[in-house]
């Protein structure tokens, strides 16, 4: 029998933010104590500065693997930035069972990752302000939705008018900086250079998930002196998470958000979140999708 595949709608379908932030936060629990194995990802060169990202990984009762291309030439193709897919497999007996559309995957656990550390490091947010107005901007959109529909939500943008043109199609304000009451600071853009370094913050916590190579840092030095730091994956972090690395942080100082389930931190002193992304991640979304279909 062929294994069914699900595109961008029906693996959105597929992965409502309620029980996926639930299969997360047992997830970054199974990944710490080392029950969900997963290699640091394998990136190969493509032609004209693309990459091919390849992240298995493998738990008792479920592998996941997803396989992502991404290719910065191609808006000029009228074609996604980012392309792939995410396969999850019976782990006892490798035998696949479903193949979902990676950058919904991506878009959405992604997002989920940072409810979960709204949730442990800051609690319920007043107001969010979202900078970027790519994908990962629009995933974080529909998360905060469905977490914090109470919530005041402003998208900064490069300009004004790019800020607009997202904001009316989710019914939120747009803005060019950051507004000075926003509690919950969430940076989804590809910049090479910060595009937040504002002083730290009492009660203000900082979420960066846009940038996860060494040469791309979205928060600037100042804002991470002085804060308290997190990362999503410790050991991909070391590699990947450019706001730090340029700043030179004491990685000995970075805790863990697995830590951070365990031993919660005080909310009202200044935090960074960084998120990098980890295989394990999509396992758990690969977990509510199997639930979900078989439900159906």
């Amino acid at each position: 029998m062929s294994t069914p595949q699900f595109g961008p709608q029906e693996t959105s379908q597929l992965l409502p933010f309620p029980p996926l932030l639930a299969a997360l936060r047992q997830a970054v629990q199974e990944y710490a104590a080392a029950h969900i194995h997963c290699p640091e990802r394998l990136v190969v060169p493509l032609p004209e500065r693309g990459v091919m990202l390849c992240m298995p990984a493998v738990a008792s009762d479920l592998a996941a693997h997803k396989l992502v291309n991404v290719c910065p030439g191609n808006p000029q193709r009228d074609l996604p930035t980012i392309q792939g897919m995410v396969t999850a497999y019976h782990a006892p007996t490798g035998t696949p069972l479903f193949t979902l559309d990676a950058p919904t995957v991506t878009a959405r656990r992604t997002a989920a990752v940072s409810l979960l550390g709204i949730e442990e490091l800051h609690g319920r947010p007043r107001h969010v302000s979202i900078i970027g107005t790519g994908g990962q901007a629009h995933g974080h959109m529909q998360a905060l939705k469905a977490a914090y529909p109470e919530a005041q939500v402003t998208v900064v943008g490069r300009t004004l008018e790019r800020a607009q043109a997202f904001a009316s199609s989710g019914r939120i304000h747009a803005a060019v900086t950051v507004p000075d009451d926003a509690d919950v600071i969430i940076t989804t853009t590809t910049s090479k250079t910060p595009v937040y370094d504002e002083l730290p913050r009492a009660g203000r916590l900082v979420v960066g998930v846009g940038a996860f190579t060494p040469d791309a840092a979205e928060i600037g030095p100042q804002t991470l002196q002085g804060s308290q730091l997190f990362v999503d994956d410790p050991a991909g972090a070391r590699h990947e998470a450019g706001d730090f690395i340029q700043a030179g942080v004491d990685w000995a100082s970075v805790r863990s958000l697995a830590d951070a389930l365990t031993t919660p931190p005080g909310t009202a002193i200044p935090a960074v979140f960084k998120s990098v992304g980890c295989a394990a991640w999509d396992l758990a979304a690969c977990r509510v999708a199997r639930e979900r279909l078989a439900e159906a």
